[in-house]
């Protein structure tokens, strides 16, 4: 997916993180943004805040209710079920996700490593479940749209998919794997439309051209 025709068209790629999203739903200590497999890049270490502060003050009190030292322990918490989830141990980090998640249900992350994870163990509609109804609680956060878009263009859905990386494109405009992936929808789009052309008329000549033109471009950058 590109901005190029010599890159793959078929490497959608998934985010195994959150980062930068709207202040209201995540805090300054949230994972940052990576790509696992596919949906594809390898997830990073969570960033958990180091510096002590110089002398002893009152926990801070965030918008969600939790204090620092609680931030922290969710932080730790989530880092423990990204490590549960390198090593495939799925339902141990399901299971501390799913207690993340009754502990502090106004925190996305939990849930959005969930989807992370039921993607990765294959249970596709499980983790189509998971993003929706993330996206539905956070309209405002592009990873998850981006994660269920993927889905989405694994299963040929390909309209879903573009509606649902438009939306994350207008949220956070800077988002270069939502575009990067909203471009590879485009063409997988004309691809399908070009092969309808082939078929219903023989005599077409520069559908065919065009046909062949996303074919190569996918086959190259394989």
């Amino acid at each position: 997916m590109s901005r190029n025709r010599s890159h793959p068209l078929a490497a959608f790629v998934l985010v195994a993180c959150m980062s930068g999203a709207a202040p209201s739903a995540l805090a300054a200590e949230s994972p940052s943004v990576t790509t696992p497999p596919a949906a594809a890049q390898p997830p990073a270490k969570p960033r958990a805040e180091t510096a002590a502060p110089s002398k002893p003050q009152p926990p801070a009190q965030d918008p969600r209710g939790m204090n620092d030292v609680e931030r922290k322990a969710y932080t730790r918490s989530l880092r423990e079920a990204q490590g549960l989830l390198e090593r495939k141990q799925y339902d141990e980090a399901i299971a501390k996700l799913d207690k993340l998640t009754a502990e502090q249900p106004r925190e996305p992350q939990a849930r959005f490593i969930k989807g992370v994870a039921l993607t990765d163990e294959g249970k596709t509609e499980e983790a189509i479940a998971q993003f929706q109804a993330l996206v539905a609680d956070f309209p405002e956060l592009p990873e998850p749209r981006n994660n269920l878009a993927v889905l989405y263009a694994k299963k040929g859905e390909y309209a879903l998919a573009r509606d649902e990386l438009e939306r994350a494109v207008q949220t956070a405009p800077d988002y270069a794997i939502a575009h990067e992936n909203l471009g590879d929808v485009y063409a997988r789009l004309a691809q399908v439309q070009y092969e309808r052309v082939v078929a219903l008329d023989k005599r077409n000549h520069s559908a065919p051209a065009k046909l062949k033109l996303i074919r190569e471009a996918e086959t190259v950058g394989q």
